[in-house]
């Protein structure tokens, strides 16, 4: 981002993409972030990429098979001390499936204890792809970094799709925001979406017409059209972001597709616990955070409880014990309830 020029140099910061509080204070990625960077490459041509900053933590795994979906080639980024670790292989297996092009790149090369030619070693005999010509960086110091751009141009392929066809586009997420209201994430397979356009869902059948459609070069950028292969959000007088299913099917009203996409596999939650308010009578409230988090992120599950003890609350299954800490953390912080959480 800072190497393209898409962010002046006074707005930049560390961590640009990681949003919330808890992503800065811990230092990880919890919700994957979109952002479109022009990048004009050795030959001479200005090429626009959609790149999709994604979360490394297995306990976030769903974040990141969703990515997977809205784009055509992967950047395996690998730490050239520490190497291939366990949730390296997980997400590589996701971007195998997926039909991914994967390009090799190892970071951190400016520390003294960074050793590249074990690690491109590791790569190729732990998770079997090619790495003899994986692309040295430090993210630090800047070291690099027009090589990993040139490698997208070059060695990832151009998204594929008819500009002409029918509108067929797939919700990659959704989230509430207090001034537009119920903001959607798509990508473009085929045709165009337009502003103005009125728009099926097709999981619910429900018809919406365009607001407004825009980009992230990180902050939204509005634009008139979206075309094949472009990532880009719209807003459409939606009231709740129930409305909106990640992984559906978005067609116009007329002239539609009638064949939807193959949707997500729902994640299985592996890790439970109850959840319950201090104060009894912020069990609806409770509720409804639990409502509004469910929406967005779907490998969180829950249902009803009492307990003799503490009364009214949920029992609520996550993907690891990361995952739990920082439901409960945005529960506490973004909807100002104190809770009781029983042993996992």
């Amino acid at each position: 981002i800072q190497s393209t020029g898409t962010v002046a140099a006074r707005d930049m910061q560390a961590q640009l993409l990681d949003s919330m509080d808890i992503e800065r204070e811990r230092g990880i990625t919890i919700k994957a972030q979109t952002v479109r960077i022009d990048y004009k490459a050795q030959d001479g041509q200005t090429y626009v990429l959609n790149l999709i900053d994604t979360p490394g933590h297995v306990d976030f795994a769903y974040e990141v098979s969703r990515s997977m979906r809205a784009v055509e080639g992967s950047l395996l980024v690998v730490d050239a001390s520490q190497g291939v670790e366990a949730q390296t292989l997980a997400n590589v297996y996701q971007a195998i499936d997926a039909g991914h092009e994967i390009v090799p790149v190892l970071n951190k090369i400016d520390l003294p204890a960074a050793e590249p030619d074990r690690v491109i070693e590791q790569i190729e005999d732990v998770i079997g792809i090619e790495a003899h010509d994986a692309i040295r960086i430090s993210a630090k110091t800047g070291l690099g970094i027009e090589g990993v751009l040139e490698a997208i141009v070059t060695r990832l392929p151009p998204p594929k799709g008819d500009p002409d066809a029918p509108l067929k586009a797939m919700l990659v997420d959704s989230w509430y925001d207090a001034y537009l209201g119920v903001v959607v994430l798509v990508r473009i397979i085929d045709g165009k979406l337009r502003k103005g356009d009125r728009i099926r869902m097709m999981s619910t059948n429900a018809l919406y017409p365009v607001e407004r459609i825009g980009v992230f070069r990180p902050g939204m950028t509005p634009v008139d059209e979206l075309g094949p292969g472009e990532i880009g959000f719209l807003t459409a007088s939606i009231k709740q972001v129930r409305d909106t299913r990640v992984g559906d099917t978005i067609t116009t009203e007329r002239k539609g597709v009638t064949e939807a996409l193959p949707g997500f596999k729902p994640a299985q939650p592996v890790v439970f616990c109850g959840l319950f308010p201090v104060d009894a009578s912020d069990f609806e409230n409770l509720r409804e955070a639990i409502e509004k988090l469910q929406l967005n992120d779907a490998s969180f599950s829950s249902e009803m409880e009492t307990s003799a003890a503490l009364g009214f609350g949920f029992r609520c299954g996550f993907l690891g014990l990361l995952h739990l800490e920082v439901i409960r953390d945005r529960l506490e912080r973004e909807y100002d309830l104190d809770l009781i959480t029983t042993a996992p």
